[in-house]
């Protein structure tokens, strides 16, 4: 293991109003790791409203991220910048038009865009561990491309961890292919791949 990494990621911008309803997908038949997936309560979970800078439920989105990405701990190096977030970098992120959009209330998803020249970029998508398997995280990859075809961009963009390779393959089922790979600063070796959906 390479020892010293850094990371440092910022999150650039956007703007919307994209309000809609989520109706939810029925639960996949298991799950890795066993047992059923649960279903989230209720027959339907507004599709996420855009959270602003002044938003309390921010909070509860941190929570969130934090729960879900808990099981990286551990296994990838350098850690998640998920330790290094803040509800100040998140409202500050809003407030210079990026966009954050969670799923129900307490949040059961969320996920961060950021506009490229060419894409839009997807950060911190993130479901309760406890909703895992209900679909939900592919109706906010769906919402995404929504976006990137709102806002005139041909792609989208994400990046996942090397070690990951769960989710290598669960953004291939979704329909993104690889298309680079890349290191943190200070690393001498490969650390993430970047994957690419057209839209």
């Amino acid at each position: 293991m390479i020892r010293g990494c850094r990371t440092g990621q910022a999150m650039p911008a956007v703007r919307c109003s994209l309000p809609c309803r989520l109706r939810l997908l029925p639960a996949a038949p298991g799950r890795p790791g066993g047992g059923p997936p649960r279903p989230l309560e209720g027959p339907t979970v507004k599709l996420p409203r855009r959270i602003s800078a002044d938003d309390p439920l921010l909070a509860e989105v941190l929570a969130l991220i934090q729960r879900s990405f808990a099981y990286m701990d551990g296994r990838i190096d350098p850690p998640s910048s998920m330790h290094r977030l803040t509800v100040g970098g998140m409202a500050e992120h809003c407030r210079a038009g990026g966009e954050i959009w969670a799923a129900g209330s307490p949040p059961a998803a969320c996920i961060f865009l950021t506009p490229k020249a060419d894409c839009l970029h997807l950060g911190k998508l993130a479901v309760d561990p406890a909703r895992r398997g209900s679909g939900l995280g592919r109706q906010m990859v769906d919402l995404a491309a929504q976006r990137a075809r709102d806002l005139g961009l041909p792609a989208l963009e994400l990046q996942t961890r090397i070690e990951l390779v769960e989710n290598h393959r669960l953004f291939a089922r979704l329909g993104f292919a690889k298309t680079a790979e890349g290191s943190h600063p200070g690393c001498s070796r490969v650390t993430n791949i970047t994957m690419r959906m057209p839209l």
